[in-house]
């Protein structure tokens, strides 16, 4: 394929010759990582210091690039995933080498399984220690990189000053490149400390690829659309990312094709939408339908674990699987496999299919679905679950974003909570919320954020609590205790008739918070509702303390009794 047209390469006037030839002086390698980043479009950027990293916190000092330092390298790799998520640009995380670099290790998976945008750069030993020989170095690793490359979508390594641009550059088009995901590049220190003479950074090109759709695989999913029977859609995290949900929701009108959501699609259709199946995945009445589908399209979904129902669900119809992550075609079911951008791929469909009548039949059975699945829960005794919920949802005003730590009220979100949310269910680690919560806040300070986690969840992040405070970001901490690892208890009791290693002592964490200057309450499921509000519509930071026990709904993959 030839490209008509190409870059101009702009003509430099005599003044901006004079300056690319007199670059101020004082700069170093830490300068060009910055100046590079500012070139790109960065406002942001997360991290922590150490010592092989000092060459770009002092350039940093330069530059009006807004630094949000965490007090954990992972909790700051999940503030970076968050601001990526809901901003769909870049989040540059800054790292330290060796024990720094390798505490991020957690949130970075979390950012690959849930594409989330994340250029971490690392600084490394002096380049004299690489190399594989053991010279003693502080945080010296023999294979840094080696750590990180089964997680990231890249790696870009950095050994001289005039590498650092395009180095940079590169790793910022890998991370926009559909999917989103983090990648890694890693900059010895000597090499961040030297000065440097080259001239300021100034305009730098890092288009991301597009993911186009092949052809003649959209001809066949748009035929085999257009004269189904009874269609239905999986909407995953892909046609978030994406930016598609207008164009799904267009789709879905025209094939008159209901739509379920998977928990990292969530908010990709309309929740009240007459033709949505809403996100009750893990209930066999959702799997029941899906299965009786004749064409299921799946799009921005690997349909994993939690999509599948645990992979009990077996499709009797012909599945099309539109998912831009090349490993995920097909991995799970045999699908027509269309490697694509989701947006481009929907806008592709929408083009091709022809419009299908069928609406009202559609419409009811959605209706017959989720009074199913409603009835079903209805009958387990699980009244204060749902009105916690339903509290919690009731007081978060409509344009914030709410990010939940894996705990049982999460896991009750997944399925129940209306619309949009982002929770750690990518990876599954504990501390996601809070971190998350304060990387949201910082990319937009105008509006309340909400973080949702269990006491032990909350454990993973307490320290953040000061950086909360420190730059007064708009957070408000919901955290539900009920005196342990409340999931891995209900699996353990479950499954072996106690538990072990799931009791957990605490602190009391409404005085926790009051001696890092963060108000807190310690409210009830009855108060719940009035108490968060309070806490949301009030400035800065603040927590919420809930003591309850709420149980699980039961699962509908495993044999009864």
């Amino acid at each position: 394929m030839t490209h008509d047209h190409h870059h101009e390469i702009p003509r430099y006037t005599p003044e901006q010759t004079a300056q690319a030839l007199n670059p101020p002086a004082g700069r170093n390698g830490g300068d060009l990582v910055v100046e590079t980043l500012h070139g790109l479009g960065a406002t942001t950027v997360f991290g922590l210091p150490g010592q092989h990293a000092l060459g770009m916190f002092d350039a940093l000092r330069r530059s009006d690039l807004e630094y949000v330092g965490l007090r954990v390298e992972n909790n700051a790799g999940f503030a970076a995933d968050a601001y990526g998520r809901v901003t769909g640009e870049v989040a540059p995380l800054l790292l330290s080498t060796g024990p720094g670099a390798l505490t991020s290790l957690a949130a970075l998976q979390e950012a690959a399984a849930g594409s989330s945008p994340v250029l971490a750069i690392s600084s490394q030993i002096p380049s004299a220690g690489l190399g594989g020989g053991r010279h003693g170095y502080l945080h010296e690793l023999v294979d840094q990189q080696a750590s990180f490359r089964d997680i990231v979508k890249s790696v870009h390594l950095v050994r001289t000053a005039s590498q650092i641009p395009s180095a940079i550059a590169a790793a910022w088009e890998s991370a926009l490149t559909a999917p989103h995901g983090p990648v890694w590049v890693e900059i010895p220190q000597d090499v961040l400390l030297k000065e440097t003479t080259l001239p300021l950074v100034t305009a730098v090109d890092a288009t991301p690829r597009e993911l186009l759709p092949r052809p003649e695989l959209i001809a066949v999913a748009a035929h085999a659309l257009s004269h189904a029977e009874r269609p239905v859609i999986v909407a995953g995290g892909g046609v978030v990312r994406a930016d598609a949900t207008g164009k799904l929701r267009t789709l879905a009108e025209k094939l008159a094709a209901p739509v379920v959501t998977t928990f990292g699609g969530k908010g990709a259709f309309p929740w009240e939408h007459p033709l949505s199946l809403q996100s009750w995945l893990e209930d066999r009445h959702t799997t029941d339908f899906l299965e009786d589908a004749d064409v299921v399209l799946v799009v921005g979904s690997g349909l994993g674990e939690l999509s599948s129902n645990y992979y009990t669900f077996r499709p009797r119809g012909r599945v099309i699987q539109i998912e831009a992550d090349l490993g995920k075609l097909e991995s799970n079911l045999p699908a027509l496999g269309i490697h694509a951008d989701a947006r481009e791929a929907l806008s592709a469909l929408l083009e091709s299919v022809t419009r299908r009548e069928g609406a009202e039949s559609a419409r009811d059975a959605v209706r017959t679905v989720l009074a199913k699945v409603r009835e079903r829960i209805g009958a387990q005794d699980l009244e204060l679950e749902q009105r916690v919920l339903a509290a919690v949802r009731d007081a978060l005003p409509a344009t914030s974003p709410s990010f939940w730590d894996m705990t049982i009220l999460a896991y009750w979100a997944w399925s129940a909570w209306p619309g949009a949310m982002h929770s750690g269910q990518g990876a599954g680690g504990l501390g996601y919320g809070f971190p998350a919560a304060l990387g949201a806040a910082a990319a937009d300070r105008t509006k309340p954020v909400l973080a949702v986690s269990g006491d032990g969840g909350a454990m993973y992040s307490m320290a953040e609590l000061a950086t909360a405070r420190q730059y007064d970001l708009p957070v408000t901490w919901l955290i539900v205790d009920d005196g342990g690892y409340g999931i891995l208890r209900e699996y353990m009791t479950d499954a072996y008739g106690e538990t072990t290693g799931t009791e957990l002592a605490r602190p009391d964490f409404v005085a926790l918070a009051e001696s890092f200057g963060v108000p807190a309450v310690r409210t009830s499921p009855d108060s719940l509702r009035e108490d968060l509000s309070k806490a949301l519509a009030a400035p800065g930071p603040s927590v919420v303390v809930l003591p309850v026990l709420l149980k699980l709904f039961a699962p509908t993959h495993l044999p009864a009794g």
